[in-house]
């Protein structure tokens, strides 16, 4: 199956750059391309693409307000913001907004294309070291009022409370499977589980969850 990629960035260039990258292998194909954020939001009706490469500073509207309206209209499609600044303030808006992943612009051919494949296949773009950053971020923050005393986590196994548990904290599959004696197989089993049974798009969203119901601290 061919992974549908739509590139919104407002410099040229660079979306010339990667068109360019992505076209080289046969499952991916770029279907279209914006300039700015009204421009991708309108492109993404059109299109519906799988995976959409997105900026965060355009003119007028901001890759970040885009990416809440796409996801609004089209939750199926998965967006990667793309930046050259590499800041908190951008990681945790990009992640609020409902995007599957966060790269900089420094990334490397084979890694971009890596990510548009793992965001296909319904995974998060987010590594640990970014996971940890959002934790220190959740850790200063008071817990919400409506997610106080929450029950969403009741649903899962004891185990996958801890496996979970261990993702909030940063830790990656291996890292979880060293930790708990297991398999790297069997903790992905333990986190994909606990995402189906939650209902959330991803790692990231177990993160949130984490925090917002109490399960660390």
């Amino acid at each position: 199956m061919t992974i549908s990629v739509l590139l919104a960035d407002d410099q040229h260039l660079v979306r010339a750059g990667f068109r360019s990258l992505l076209r080289r292998d046969r499952d991916i194909a770029v279907v279209g391309e914006a300039s700015t954020g009204d421009e991708a939001v309108r492109t993404a009706r059109q299109l519906r693409p799988d995976v959409i490469l997105m900026d965060i500073r355009m003119p007028g509207m901001d890759g970040i307000t885009a990416t809440k309206l796409i996801l609004t209209e089209l939750p199926a499609t998965r967006i990667v913001i793309l930046t050259t600044f590499e800041t908190d303030e951008y990681v945790f808006a990009a992640l609020a907004a409902g995007a599957s992943g966060f790269l900089t612009k420094e990334i490397g051919p084979d890694r971009l294309r890596e990510a548009v494949r793992v965001v296909a296949g319904g995974d998060a773009l987010l590594s640990p070291s970014v996971t940890r950053r959002v934790v220190g971020q959740f850790a200063h923050r008071p817990v919400p009022a409506a997610a106080a005393g929450g029950d969403r986590l009741a649903v899962l196994t004891d185990r996958e409370r801890e496996v979970v548990q261990l993702v909030a904290t940063g830790l990656s599959n291996e890292e979880i499977a060293r930790e708990l004696v297991i398999s790297p197989l069997t903790a992905k089993t333990h986190i994909t589980r606990a995402i189906a049974k939650l209902g959330v798009r991803d790692r990231v969203q177990l993160v949130i969850i984490a925090f917002e119901d109490g399960l660390v601290r």
